[in-house]
């Protein structure tokens, strides 16, 4: 899937549709993978602002709308009215009616934004076909990116023009995608979606962890365990608006031209048979294990093993990681499409010496769910446990964290360089699998898996 993408010209007016089916529910509407996707994973429509590849990205020029800041709420434009925007982030949005207003939307489908656009209020003359129209014609004081697949040009078009973005997962398909957003002056002005790291379970986690008067001394091994069911069977409760039906057809085709040139750029010849497991299970699913652990103990610096297999043909199947911290602890990540199972289920284990510390995550679209958080210490066949949960909602909060960022200059707290991180991480995994079945590696990954040797 890509030469070297983020390199571009000029932008193509691509906001995202909604598909008829999200196999990977935590996805805003879930991403593009080229004519390799297969009959049960019918992926999302496109990318808002995705720029075809070509030479170094032309600096934006024009002067942008006029934007005195809002005396009381922040005026939002949503681009992307899929899954998560429909289930989540518009709904919040709309409760919060005294912190945000929803000043415009965007997304291909005319239909998706006439529906919505009547839903929310939001007025004829700002629901837009493109990021770009949106970014230069809008009155918004920041951008929520809920688009499919990667966000890095539509998120450097949002800082080139001096616009504060929460930007959903995978921040980008490549590194160099992240090191062009990492350059910009304004790279303090995206707030990553890894919305569980604002979940009060992982954070009380994180002081658990980070206490000495704990009593859960050295840190041995973390355990991941993903059980996801399919997308119908979570977001039924959602109600959402039907695929539709009025995209155009070639500018799909150019998305997912652009899409396959990203994925190839990142992970070379591997594109070809390890492409959808890239874009499609690891930058958009595990990446949020990924930015848990980080939350509790840091990052992975190494992925020593990895594994992935289909039990049903055309389903995005299994995959088992391996890898470690720098302080040695090893991290084993086992995620799962199961079809038929009952509920989604997600366990993040931290084992030490003195105890445990397991978090139990709900499914992430059903608002104010809990997550369960147990802390185990004792000794002797003496065992004490703590349990937490709260019924804040992390996506909430984390849209409070955009509204102090975009109202106050507030540090983001996930940021440009933890998804670049993460990235790295996905190739390496890549690269680990690659080398398990004799697949030639290339892009980014190879130039990554010769570092780790």
């Amino acid at each position: 899937m890509v030469n070297d993408p983020g390199q571009v010209t000029r932008p193509v007016a691509v906001v995202v549709g909604e598909a008829p089916r999200v196999d990977l529910v935590d996805d805003a509407v879930a991403p593009v993978m080229g004519s390799r996707a297969r009959g049960g994973r019918r992926h999302g429509l496109g990318h808002a602002g995705m720029l075809p590849p070509g030479g170094p990205a032309r600096p934006y020029t024009r002067p942008p709308v006029s934007r005195p800041p809002s005396s009381g709420r922040v005026r939002v434009g949503v681009a992307g009215l899929g899954a998560v925007a429909q289930a989540v982030h518009l709904p919040l949005l709309a409760r919060l009616t005294d912190v945000f207003e929803i000043a415009a939307i965007c997304d291909l489908s005319a239909g998706l934004r006439d529906a919505l656009g009547e839903r929310y209020n939001v007025g004829a003359d700002v629901r837009f076909d493109s990021v770009e129209r949106l970014l230069d014609e809008a009155p918004i004081d920041g951008l929520i990116l809920l688009t499919s697949g990667s966000h890095g040009a539509a998120a450097l078009a949002a800082l080139d023009r001096d616009i504060p973005i929460l930007c959903e997962k995978p921040l980008a398909y490549t590194v160099a995608e992240a090191d062009r957003l990492a350059a910009s002056p304004n790279a303090d002005r995206l707030l990553l979606g890894y919305m569980k790291v604002f979940d009060p379970a992982v954070v009380e986690a994180g002081r658990v962890v980070a206490d000495p008067g704990a009593g859960l001394g050295e840190r041995r091994a973390i355990e991941v365990a993903v059980l996801h069911p399919t997308s119908e069977s979570q977001l039924g409760f959602a109600h959402l608006r039907p695929p539709p039906t009025d995209v155009d057809r070639e500018v799909v085709g150019a998305i997912r031209a652009a899409t396959d040139g990203l994925v190839r750029a990142a992970i070379g010849p591997a594109a070809d048979a390890l492409g959808d497991l890239y874009g499609g299970t690891l930058l958009s699913s595990v990446v949020h294990e990924l930015s848990v652990i980080r939350a509790v103990a840091g990052d992975l610096v190494a992925v020593d093993w990895a594994d992935a297999w289909e039990a049903t043909p055309g389903t995005p199947g299994s995959v088992l990681l391996a890898g470690r911290l720098a302080d040695g602890t090893r991290v084993t990540i086992g995620w799962h499409f199961l079809a038929d199972y009952p509920a989604y289920r997600e366990d993040v284990r931290f084992h030490h010496v003195g105890g445990s510390v397991e978090l139990r995550f709900p499914a992430p679209y059903r608002l104010h769910e809990p997550t369960r958080l147990r802390v185990s210490t004792g000794r002797n066949e003496v065992r004490r446990e703590v349990a937490f949960d709260s019924i804040e909602e992390a996506f909430e909060t984390e849209l409070l964290a955009f509204r102090d960022l975009v109202r106050d200059g507030a540090p983001p707290r996930t940021g440009i360089a933890d998804g670049r991180t993460d990235i790295g991480t996905c190739q390496r995994a890549i690269a680990r699998l690659a080398e398990r079945r004799g697949i030639a590696i290339g892009g980014e990954a190879a130039a990554l898996a010769a570092e780790a040797t």
